[in-house]
Protein backbone atom coordinates (compact mmCIF):
# COMPACT_ATOMS: atom_id res chain seq x y z
CA UNK A 1 0.00 0.00 0.00
CA UNK A 2 1.71 3.31 -0.76
CA UNK A 3 2.68 5.20 1.96
CA UNK A 4 0.54 8.49 1.46
CA UNK A 5 -2.46 6.17 2.10
CA UNK A 6 -1.49 5.51 5.61
CA UNK A 7 -1.17 9.25 6.41
CA UNK A 8 -3.94 10.21 4.41
CA UNK A 9 -6.49 8.09 6.21
CA UNK A 10 -4.75 9.22 9.71
CA UNK A 11 -5.33 13.12 8.83
CA UNK A 12 -9.28 12.07 7.60
CA UNK A 13 -9.68 10.30 11.12
CA UNK A 14 -8.12 13.00 13.10
CA UNK A 15 -10.24 15.85 11.15
CA UNK A 16 -13.26 13.90 11.96
CA UNK A 17 -11.65 14.01 16.05
CA UNK A 18 -10.91 18.10 15.23
CA UNK A 19 -15.15 18.21 14.85
CA UNK A 20 -15.60 16.80 18.20
CA UNK A 21 -13.49 18.75 20.37
CA UNK A 22 -15.80 21.51 20.56
CA UNK A 23 -18.50 19.43 21.71
CA UNK A 24 -15.82 17.26 24.02
CA UNK A 25 -14.94 20.67 25.89
CA UNK A 26 -18.40 21.27 26.57
CA UNK A 27 -19.86 17.93 27.73
CA UNK A 28 -16.00 16.43 29.32
CA UNK A 29 -17.65 13.96 31.87
CA UNK A 30 -19.95 12.21 29.52
CA UNK A 31 -17.91 8.74 29.09
CA UNK A 32 -19.55 8.21 25.61
CA UNK A 33 -18.04 11.52 24.48
CA UNK A 34 -14.55 10.61 25.45
CA UNK A 35 -14.62 7.12 24.94
CA UNK A 36 -16.02 8.04 20.91
CA UNK A 37 -12.84 10.64 20.95
CA UNK A 38 -10.17 8.43 22.32
CA UNK A 39 -11.50 5.71 19.38
CA UNK A 40 -10.89 8.31 16.44
CA UNK A 41 -7.70 9.24 17.91
CA UNK A 42 -6.84 5.66 18.13
CA UNK A 43 -8.08 4.89 14.69
CA UNK A 44 -5.83 8.04 13.18
CA UNK A 45 -2.86 6.47 15.46
CA UNK A 46 -2.80 3.12 13.96
CA UNK A 47 -2.05 4.04 10.56
CA UNK A 48 0.05 7.10 11.23
CA UNK A 49 2.04 4.61 13.60
CA UNK A 50 1.25 1.70 10.50
CA UNK A 51 3.34 3.78 8.04
CA UNK A 52 6.48 2.55 6.44
CA UNK A 53 8.06 6.05 7.46
CA UNK A 54 6.96 6.26 10.90
CA UNK A 55 8.10 2.75 11.71
CA UNK A 56 11.26 3.48 10.75
CA UNK A 57 11.43 6.44 12.74
CA UNK A 58 10.35 4.89 16.00
CA UNK A 59 13.29 2.04 15.41
CA UNK A 60 15.55 4.50 15.31
CA UNK A 61 14.43 7.02 18.18
CA UNK A 62 14.43 3.49 20.16
CA UNK A 63 17.69 1.55 18.91
CA UNK A 64 15.75 -1.58 18.57
CA UNK A 65 15.27 -2.91 15.08
CA UNK A 66 12.21 -3.75 15.31
CA UNK A 67 10.78 -1.59 18.11
CA UNK A 68 7.93 0.03 16.09
CA UNK A 69 5.90 -3.85 16.41
CA UNK A 70 4.41 -3.67 19.98
CA UNK A 71 3.81 -0.32 19.53
CA UNK A 72 1.79 -0.47 16.23
CA UNK A 73 0.27 -3.55 17.98
CA UNK A 74 -0.74 -2.13 21.10
CA UNK A 75 -2.51 0.53 19.00
CA UNK A 76 -4.42 -1.43 17.11
CA UNK A 77 -5.68 -3.53 19.93
CA UNK A 78 -6.30 -0.09 22.54
CA UNK A 79 -8.09 0.47 18.90
CA UNK A 80 -10.39 -2.77 18.97
CA UNK A 81 -10.89 -2.78 22.41
CA UNK A 82 -12.48 0.86 22.69
CA UNK A 83 -14.19 0.29 19.86
CA UNK A 84 -16.25 -2.62 21.41
CA UNK A 85 -16.77 -0.88 24.69
CA UNK A 86 -17.81 2.15 22.45
CA UNK A 87 -20.53 0.20 20.88
CA UNK A 88 -21.57 -1.58 24.00
CA UNK A 89 -22.00 1.51 25.85
CA UNK A 90 -24.16 3.19 22.68
CA UNK A 91 -25.93 0.26 22.95
CA UNK A 92 -27.02 1.38 26.55
CA UNK A 93 -29.04 -1.10 28.64
CA UNK A 94 -28.99 -2.10 32.37
CA UNK A 95 -26.00 0.61 33.44
CA UNK A 96 -24.22 -1.62 35.79
CA UNK A 97 -24.20 -4.33 33.16
CA UNK A 98 -23.12 -2.04 30.60
CA UNK A 99 -20.41 -1.01 32.40
CA UNK A 100 -19.17 -4.42 33.82
CA UNK A 101 -19.06 -5.64 30.33
CA UNK A 102 -16.93 -2.76 29.00
CA UNK A 103 -14.56 -2.92 31.99
CA UNK A 104 -14.10 -6.66 31.44
CA UNK A 105 -13.15 -6.01 27.68
CA UNK A 106 -10.53 -3.17 28.19
CA UNK A 107 -9.42 -5.18 30.92
CA UNK A 108 -8.66 -8.43 28.97
CA UNK A 109 -7.52 -6.07 25.79
CA UNK A 110 -4.70 -4.53 28.42
CA UNK A 111 -3.78 -7.80 29.89
CA UNK A 112 -3.01 -8.35 25.68
CA UNK A 113 -0.94 -5.30 25.54
CA UNK A 114 1.39 -6.44 28.35
CA UNK A 115 1.40 -10.02 27.05
CA UNK A 116 1.98 -8.45 23.52
CA UNK A 117 5.12 -6.21 24.82
CA UNK A 118 6.67 -8.99 26.86
CA UNK A 119 6.53 -11.44 23.63
CA UNK A 120 8.28 -9.20 22.41
CA UNK A 121 10.99 -8.61 24.86
CA UNK A 122 11.45 -12.23 25.38
CA UNK A 123 11.79 -13.06 21.55
CA UNK A 124 14.42 -12.18 19.35
CA UNK A 125 13.78 -10.05 16.05
CA UNK A 126 16.68 -8.65 15.08
CA UNK A 127 16.52 -8.00 11.24
CA UNK A 128 14.52 -4.42 10.70
CA UNK A 129 11.39 -5.49 8.48
CA UNK A 130 9.04 -2.45 7.89
CA UNK A 131 6.32 -3.55 5.85
CA UNK A 132 6.21 -7.75 6.16
CA UNK A 133 7.37 -8.26 9.82
CA UNK A 134 4.29 -10.67 10.23
CA UNK A 135 5.64 -12.69 8.01
CA UNK A 136 8.96 -13.22 8.26
CA UNK A 137 9.12 -13.59 11.93
CA UNK A 138 5.58 -16.07 11.70
CA UNK A 139 7.67 -18.93 12.61
CA UNK A 140 10.53 -17.09 15.48
CA UNK A 141 9.28 -18.13 18.97
CA UNK A 142 8.04 -15.85 21.01
CA UNK A 143 7.74 -13.23 17.99
CA UNK A 144 4.87 -15.62 16.35
CA UNK A 145 3.32 -15.48 19.31
CA UNK A 146 2.76 -12.11 19.77
CA UNK A 147 1.92 -11.60 16.18
CA UNK A 148 -0.74 -14.60 16.84
CA UNK A 149 -1.90 -13.03 19.47
CA UNK A 150 -2.04 -9.48 18.16
CA UNK A 151 -3.70 -10.88 15.19
CA UNK A 152 -6.45 -12.55 17.07
CA UNK A 153 -7.37 -10.64 19.23
CA UNK A 154 -7.77 -8.21 16.76
CA UNK A 155 -10.17 -10.29 15.01
CA UNK A 156 -12.46 -11.30 17.56
CA UNK A 157 -12.96 -7.57 18.66
CA UNK A 158 -14.15 -7.31 14.89
CA UNK A 159 -15.98 -10.15 14.40
CA UNK A 160 -17.76 -9.79 17.90
CA UNK A 161 -18.35 -5.68 16.73
CA UNK A 162 -19.49 -6.37 13.62
CA UNK A 163 -22.28 -8.49 14.91
CA UNK A 164 -23.42 -6.25 17.62
CA UNK A 165 -23.91 -3.69 14.79
CA UNK A 166 -25.79 -5.47 12.41
CA UNK A 167 -28.24 -7.25 15.03
CA UNK A 168 -28.77 -3.45 16.03
CA UNK A 169 -29.69 -2.45 13.13
CA UNK A 170 -33.23 -4.69 13.18
CA UNK A 171 -34.08 -2.37 16.48
CA UNK A 172 -33.17 1.36 14.89
CA UNK A 173 -34.18 3.68 12.83
CA UNK A 174 -32.97 6.66 10.93
CA UNK A 175 -29.13 8.35 11.34
CA UNK A 176 -28.13 5.83 14.15
CA UNK A 177 -29.25 2.53 11.57
CA UNK A 178 -27.47 4.13 8.92
CA UNK A 179 -24.45 4.39 10.97
CA UNK A 180 -24.54 1.00 12.57
CA UNK A 181 -24.83 -0.36 8.97
CA UNK A 182 -21.55 1.80 8.34
CA UNK A 183 -19.73 0.10 11.12
CA UNK A 184 -21.53 -3.33 10.21
CA UNK A 185 -19.66 -3.53 7.26
CA UNK A 186 -16.06 -1.37 8.29
CA UNK A 187 -15.71 -4.39 10.93
CA UNK A 188 -16.20 -6.63 8.13
CA UNK A 189 -13.30 -5.37 6.07
CA UNK A 190 -11.32 -5.49 9.80
CA UNK A 191 -12.01 -9.59 9.93
CA UNK A 192 -11.35 -9.53 6.34
CA UNK A 193 -7.90 -7.69 7.45
CA UNK A 194 -7.47 -10.22 10.04
CA UNK A 195 -8.22 -13.60 8.39
CA UNK A 196 -5.77 -12.37 5.41
CA UNK A 197 -3.05 -11.98 7.60
CA UNK A 198 -3.40 -15.07 9.35
CA UNK A 199 -3.84 -16.75 6.17
CA UNK A 200 -0.28 -15.73 5.19
CA UNK A 201 0.87 -16.74 8.21
CA UNK A 202 -0.72 -20.20 7.85
CA UNK A 203 1.07 -20.63 4.73
CA UNK A 204 4.34 -19.79 6.14
CA UNK A 205 4.10 -22.75 8.27
CA UNK A 206 3.63 -24.88 5.71
CA UNK A 207 6.15 -23.40 3.32
CA UNK A 208 4.10 -21.29 0.98
CA UNK A 209 4.87 -17.76 -0.17
CA UNK A 210 1.40 -15.94 0.02
CA UNK A 211 2.74 -12.48 1.74
CA UNK A 212 1.20 -10.66 -0.61
CA UNK A 213 -2.41 -11.60 1.40
CA UNK A 214 -0.52 -9.91 4.69
CA UNK A 215 1.77 -6.85 2.62
CA UNK A 216 -0.55 -5.62 0.06
CA UNK A 217 -4.25 -6.84 0.09
CA UNK A 218 -4.84 -7.04 4.24
CA UNK A 219 -3.64 -2.95 4.28
CA UNK A 220 -6.16 -2.03 1.68
CA UNK A 221 -9.09 -3.94 3.45
CA UNK A 222 -8.33 -2.38 6.62
CA UNK A 223 -7.54 1.03 5.38
CA UNK A 224 -11.03 0.73 3.71
CA UNK A 225 -12.56 -0.46 7.00
CA UNK A 226 -11.67 2.07 9.29
CA UNK A 227 -12.46 4.82 7.27
CA UNK A 228 -16.05 3.06 7.22
CA UNK A 229 -15.89 2.74 10.86
CA UNK A 230 -14.54 6.35 11.17
CA UNK A 231 -17.64 7.69 9.16
CA UNK A 232 -19.93 5.80 11.14
CA UNK A 233 -18.66 7.62 14.04
CA UNK A 234 -18.25 11.07 12.48
CA UNK A 235 -20.68 11.46 10.13
CA UNK A 236 -24.08 11.58 12.52
CA UNK A 237 -21.78 14.18 13.95
CA UNK A 238 -20.24 16.12 10.73
CA UNK A 239 -24.03 15.97 9.24
CA UNK A 240 -25.50 18.75 11.85
CA UNK A 241 -22.40 20.55 11.69
CA UNK A 242 -21.67 20.72 7.96
CA UNK A 243 -25.68 22.23 7.80
CA UNK A 244 -24.87 24.17 10.78
CA UNK A 245 -22.03 26.31 8.91
CA UNK A 246 -23.71 26.49 5.43
CA UNK A 247 -26.72 27.87 7.17
CA UNK A 248 -24.14 30.53 8.42
CA UNK A 249 -22.49 31.15 5.37
CA UNK A 250 -26.44 31.79 3.74
CA UNK A 251 -27.08 34.14 6.32
CA UNK A 252 -24.60 36.03 5.99
CA UNK A 253 -26.39 38.52 3.35
CA UNK A 254 -28.97 39.25 5.46
CA UNK A 255 -26.31 39.46 8.95
CA UNK A 256 -24.52 41.95 6.74
CA UNK A 257 -26.82 44.24 5.75
CA UNK A 258 -28.86 44.36 9.31
CA UNK A 259 -25.63 44.43 11.72
CA UNK A 260 -23.75 47.89 11.71
CA UNK A 261 -19.73 46.79 10.63
CA UNK A 262 -18.72 48.07 14.15
CA UNK A 263 -20.75 45.64 15.57
CA UNK A 264 -19.61 42.68 14.10
CA UNK A 265 -16.87 42.16 15.66
CA UNK A 266 -18.63 41.80 18.81
CA UNK A 267 -21.69 40.06 18.20
CA UNK A 268 -19.84 37.01 15.48
CA UNK A 269 -17.28 36.95 12.51
CA UNK A 270 -16.33 33.88 10.39
CA UNK A 271 -13.34 32.46 10.35
CA UNK A 272 -11.46 29.01 11.32
CA UNK A 273 -11.62 29.73 14.86
CA UNK A 274 -15.42 30.49 14.72
CA UNK A 275 -16.11 27.29 12.98
CA UNK A 276 -14.77 25.25 15.95
CA UNK A 277 -17.85 26.43 17.66
CA UNK A 278 -20.38 26.56 15.00
CA UNK A 279 -23.41 26.37 16.98
CA UNK A 280 -22.88 29.17 19.31
CA UNK A 281 -21.66 31.20 16.26
CA UNK A 282 -24.82 29.90 14.71
CA UNK A 283 -27.11 31.00 17.68
CA UNK A 284 -25.41 34.86 18.10
CA UNK A 285 -25.75 35.49 14.27
CA UNK A 286 -29.80 34.56 13.92
CA UNK A 287 -30.18 36.52 17.31
CA UNK A 288 -28.28 39.22 15.90
CA UNK A 289 -30.89 39.17 12.36
CA UNK A 290 -32.95 39.16 14.47
CA UNK A 291 -32.36 42.26 16.78
CA UNK A 292 -32.12 44.15 13.13
CA UNK A 293 -34.90 42.93 11.89
CA UNK A 294 -37.31 44.42 15.32
CA UNK A 295 -35.15 47.70 15.20
CA UNK A 296 -36.55 48.07 11.24
CA UNK A 297 -40.50 47.50 12.46
CA UNK A 298 -41.41 50.94 12.29
CA UNK A 299 -39.73 51.56 9.50
CA UNK A 300 -41.12 49.21 7.12
CA UNK A 301 -42.71 50.91 3.59
CA UNK A 302 -45.93 49.01 1.91
CA UNK A 303 -45.44 51.00 -0.65
CA UNK A 304 -41.21 49.13 -1.51
CA UNK A 305 -42.58 45.87 -0.93
CA UNK A 306 -45.65 46.45 -3.80
CA UNK A 307 -43.43 47.54 -6.08
CA UNK A 308 -40.54 44.90 -5.60
CA UNK A 309 -43.57 42.41 -5.66
CA UNK A 310 -44.96 43.99 -9.02
CA UNK A 311 -41.40 43.83 -10.67
CA UNK A 312 -40.34 40.32 -9.69
CA UNK A 313 -43.95 39.40 -11.69
CA UNK A 314 -43.25 41.17 -14.45
CA UNK A 315 -39.71 39.51 -14.31
CA UNK A 316 -41.86 36.03 -14.69
CA UNK A 317 -41.27 35.30 -10.61
CA UNK A 318 -44.53 33.29 -9.00
CA UNK A 319 -46.27 34.41 -6.49
CA UNK A 320 -44.66 33.34 -3.57
CA UNK A 321 -41.32 34.30 -5.01
CA UNK A 322 -42.77 37.82 -5.46
CA UNK A 323 -44.28 38.30 -2.28
CA UNK A 324 -40.46 37.10 -0.83
CA UNK A 325 -38.88 39.34 -2.89
CA UNK A 326 -41.26 42.40 -1.79
CA UNK A 327 -40.47 41.64 1.73
CA UNK A 328 -36.96 41.81 1.39
CA UNK A 329 -36.97 44.74 -0.58
CA UNK A 330 -39.21 46.20 2.35
CA UNK A 331 -36.23 45.32 4.64
CA UNK A 332 -33.31 46.08 2.42
CA UNK A 333 -34.45 49.95 1.90
CA UNK A 334 -35.72 50.10 5.61
CA UNK A 335 -31.94 49.25 6.60
CA UNK A 336 -30.37 51.22 4.43
CA UNK A 337 -32.20 54.20 5.47
CA UNK A 338 -31.80 53.51 8.92
CA UNK A 339 -27.97 52.61 8.66
CA UNK A 340 -26.69 56.22 8.57
CA UNK A 341 -28.94 57.77 11.15
CA UNK A 342 -26.70 59.18 14.13
CA UNK A 343 -30.34 60.91 15.64
CA UNK A 344 -32.54 58.53 16.74
CA UNK A 345 -35.32 60.77 16.07
CA UNK A 346 -33.64 61.36 11.68
CA UNK A 347 -35.23 58.62 10.72
CA UNK A 348 -38.77 59.45 11.96
CA UNK A 349 -39.42 60.73 8.29
CA UNK A 350 -39.08 57.18 6.67
CA UNK A 351 -41.28 55.51 9.26
CA UNK A 352 -45.02 54.45 7.85
CA UNK A 353 -47.67 56.84 8.64
CA UNK A 354 -50.58 53.82 9.08
CA UNK A 355 -50.21 52.16 12.24
CA UNK A 356 -52.13 49.35 10.98
CA UNK A 357 -49.73 48.78 7.93
CA UNK A 358 -47.15 48.98 10.40
CA UNK A 359 -48.24 46.58 12.95
CA UNK A 360 -48.70 44.00 9.73
CA UNK A 361 -45.31 43.43 10.29
CA UNK A 362 -44.15 42.29 13.63
CA UNK A 363 -44.21 38.72 12.28
CA UNK A 364 -40.62 39.86 10.78
CA UNK A 365 -38.72 39.95 14.16
CA UNK A 366 -41.19 37.54 16.15
CA UNK A 367 -42.64 35.16 13.78
CA UNK A 368 -39.58 34.05 11.19
CA UNK A 369 -37.62 30.43 11.71
CA UNK A 370 -34.08 30.38 10.88
CA UNK A 371 -35.51 28.46 7.44
CA UNK A 372 -37.14 32.41 6.51
CA UNK A 373 -34.43 33.90 7.76
CA UNK A 374 -32.16 31.64 4.96
CA UNK A 375 -35.19 32.17 2.28
CA UNK A 376 -34.69 36.27 3.02
CA UNK A 377 -31.29 36.07 3.46
CA UNK A 378 -31.33 34.76 0.15
CA UNK A 379 -34.04 37.36 -1.40
CA UNK A 380 -31.89 40.49 -0.43
CA UNK A 381 -29.30 39.70 -2.98
CA UNK A 382 -31.74 39.41 -6.20
CA UNK A 383 -31.50 42.02 -9.19
CA UNK A 384 -35.11 43.13 -8.48
CA UNK A 385 -34.27 44.49 -4.50
CA UNK A 386 -30.89 45.68 -5.85
CA UNK A 387 -32.44 47.35 -8.17
CA UNK A 388 -35.41 48.99 -5.60
CA UNK A 389 -32.51 49.86 -2.94
CA UNK A 390 -30.52 51.84 -5.37
CA UNK A 391 -33.46 53.55 -6.66
CA UNK A 392 -34.51 54.37 -3.33
CA UNK A 393 -31.39 56.26 -2.50
CA UNK A 394 -31.53 58.37 -5.81
CA UNK A 395 -33.07 61.88 -5.39
CA UNK A 396 -36.50 61.56 -7.32
CA UNK A 397 -36.52 57.81 -7.45
CA UNK A 398 -39.50 55.66 -6.87
CA UNK A 399 -41.89 56.98 -4.43
CA UNK A 400 -45.37 56.81 -4.03
CA UNK A 401 -45.86 53.73 -6.58
CA UNK A 402 -43.94 55.41 -9.51
CA UNK A 403 -40.66 53.98 -11.19
CA UNK A 404 -37.74 56.70 -11.71
CA UNK A 405 -39.43 57.42 -15.01
CA UNK A 406 -42.63 58.43 -13.64
CA UNK A 407 -44.86 55.71 -15.00
CA UNK A 408 -47.26 54.22 -12.29
CA UNK A 409 -46.54 50.84 -11.03
CA UNK A 410 -48.90 48.20 -11.01
CA UNK A 411 -50.27 47.83 -6.98
CA UNK A 412 -51.37 44.82 -5.47
CA UNK A 413 -52.47 45.76 -1.97
CA UNK A 414 -51.29 43.48 0.93
CA UNK A 415 -54.48 41.55 1.78
CA UNK A 416 -52.24 38.47 3.61
CA UNK A 417 -49.22 38.32 5.32
CA UNK A 418 -46.43 36.72 2.55
CA UNK A 419 -46.97 32.54 2.76
CA UNK A 420 -43.02 32.03 4.27
CA UNK A 421 -43.76 34.22 7.55
CA UNK A 422 -47.44 33.88 8.01
CA UNK A 423 -46.06 30.85 10.46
Amino acid sequence: MDVWIYFLAAVALWAGLAAQLSGLRRAWRDPFKRALCAVIFLAGGCFALGAPPTIAWINRVTGIPNGAAPVTYGTVTAFSASSLALVIKWRGGDPERVRRVSRSWLSAYSLIIVLEVTLFAVGSAPTERRTDFDTYYAGTPFIREMILLYLIAHFAAAATTMTLCWRWTGQTTGGTRRALKLFALGWLFNVAYGAFKLTAICARWTGRDWDGLSTQLAPLLVAVGSALVAAGYVVPVLGPWSSSVFTLVRLRPLFRLLVDPADRRHTVSLSWRSLADVELQLTKRTTAIRDGLSRLTSHLDEDVRTRAYSRAIADGASVAAADLIGSAAMVAVAAGACSGCSDPHAADAFRVSNETARGRFWWISLGAEQADLIRLSRAVRTPVVRAIVRAQAEPGGERNGHDGGGRALPVRPLRRLPGWFSR
